[in-house]
């Protein structure tokens, strides 16, 4: 039996063919206290090609206990491994709108992947959805692959006591019989691992407000801390809107701090999620807090359209760190690529950044050398150019999803030079090039 084919050899289960979706409308309830999930997701898509049967991604946790597409029942639907199957009555032709409704419920659990548990996951008191990379069927069937992005609308019913956050803007909330529901509307094309839930005892609260609204969804118990730990979050705000772009979204940013240990903190679609660890009053999260947010340019607005290719997520958050430390009195970038240099010298010289391999593309290599890429082009084409390149890829690329040849081949235009040598050491290379090489 021949293999069905693969959208990304990194996740090779994930994505389908087919179809585009344009929007997920999400209603949900969870309860707490028993992990039970259940509610219907609808979901606008647009037919591709000729469709008589598709797949969805969704996890075998959950139960499929209705689906409609356009309206009336399919053929057939079943749930099989970690695809939930759908045969139609009759074919639909290319380029037909499809609006499919799926029922279902259960307990949800994270996804076991090659780098550990990702999707939703049961905390203490509450949940969260850490989605990278392949985590969001943990909880809603959906063509779970970055290049497909979507708009997004999330109703979430849970008991009163708690918080629920989701990407967007809050456009309601209605309390009754001890329940609240929470309706969150994202309107910009967002990449399914980047969306996020997020549940618990926390209290809201607005940050300075810089041209983005900003806001901290925090327990009381850490409000001091995160108010010492995050004050710098407004000025980096400022720092990287001047040397990135415009904030990619029109929701704002937010934070959440949950109230459990998290080992590293993550980002999902105008929200960073940080553990109480990454809050413990003595600032020592700051660097993480600069690398959360400048994902919103770099991977959540600007999206690898495959996994191969992380190190336009990863580099540029990374490079982030040290600009905000060259820019807020700490050492230059300069620096730290001298630091990290002399590290990754003494590291295994066997990793390709522009093609790391599943296994190995949130190795911390990946993070250094993409930064000290950046850091090497920026010495060669000038700040002027280098921060010109950045803005205009951020631009260009708004909630799109990109290759590195989009990167490299923009960045030739920043230059005279030929900028091939460069990237062929760098990206395309195994062996460390010497920081200061003419390449």
């Amino acid at each position: 039996m021949s293999q069905p084919p693969v959208i990304d050899p990194y996740i090779p289960a994930n994505g389908n063919f087919g179809y585009r979706v344009s929007r997920y409308e999400l209603d949900l309830e969870y309860k707490v206290a028993i992990n039970r999930l259940a509610g219907s997701a609808t979901i606008t898509a647009v037919t591709l090609a000729a469709l008589r049967t598709f797949t969805l991604d969704l996890s075998q946790a959950l139960t499929v206990t209705k689906v409609s597409v356009n309206g009336h029942r399919p053929a057939q639907f079943r749930s099989s491994g970690s695809k939930l199957h759908i045969g139609l009555a009759e074919a639909l032709p290319a380029g037909a709108a499809m609006a499919i409704v799926v029922r279902y419920g259960g307990s949800p659990r994270p996804i076991r992947s090659l780098w550990g548990d990702v999707g939703f996951e049961e905390l203490t008191e509450g949940a969260l959805v850490a989605g990278q990379p392949n985590g969001a069927a943990s909880w809603f069937p959906c063509d779970d692959h970055p290049s497909a992005k979507a708009s997004l609308r999330l109703r979430i019913t849970t008991e009163s006591p708690y918080f629920a956050l989701a990407n967007g803007e809050l456009v309601s909330r209605r309390t009754r019989a001890g329940m609240t529901t929470w309706t969150y509307e994202q309107p910009e094309p967002t990449s399914t691992y980047l969306i996020t839930l997020q549940i618990g005892d926390y209290h809201r609260h607005r940050m300075a407000k810089n041209g983005v609204a900003m806001h901290a969804v925090v327990p009381n118990r850490l409000r001091r801390n995160f108010d010492h730990d995050f004050a710098g979050q407004p000025k980096m705000m400022k720092l990287f809107t001047k040397l990135f772009g415009p904030y990619p979204l029109s929701t704002g940013y937010t934070v959440v701090v949950t109230d459990d240990a998290l080992e590293i903190p993550l980002e999902a679609q105008g929200i960073s999620i940080f553990g109480a660890n990454h809050c413990d009053g003595r600032g020592s999260a700051e660097r993480l807090i600069a690398h959360e947010l400048a994902h919103q340019w770099f991977g959540n607005s600007v999206t690898a359209q495959r996994w191969r290719h992380i190190w336009l997520h990863e580099g540029f958050a990374c490079y982030a760190e040290w600009l905000w430390s060259e820019n807020s009195g700490g050492p230059s970038a300069e620096d730290w690529a001298r630091r990290y240099h002399d590290r990754l010298a003494h590291s295994p010289q066997n990793l390709l950044l522009a093609d790391p391999g599943a296994r190995d593309m949130f190795d911390d290599r990946v993070y250094k050398r993409g930064a000290l890429t950046l850091h090497v082009l920026r010495k060669r084409i000038g700040d002027d150019n280098f921060f010109a390149l950045l803005r205009d890829w951020t631009t260009r690329y708004r909630h799109g999803t990109v290759v590195t040849d989009d990167f490299t081949g923009l960045a030739s235009h920043y230059t005279t030079e030929s900028l091939q040598p460069l990237f062929q050491a760098w990206l395309y290379s195994t062996e460390l090039p010497a920081l200061d090489s003419p390449s």
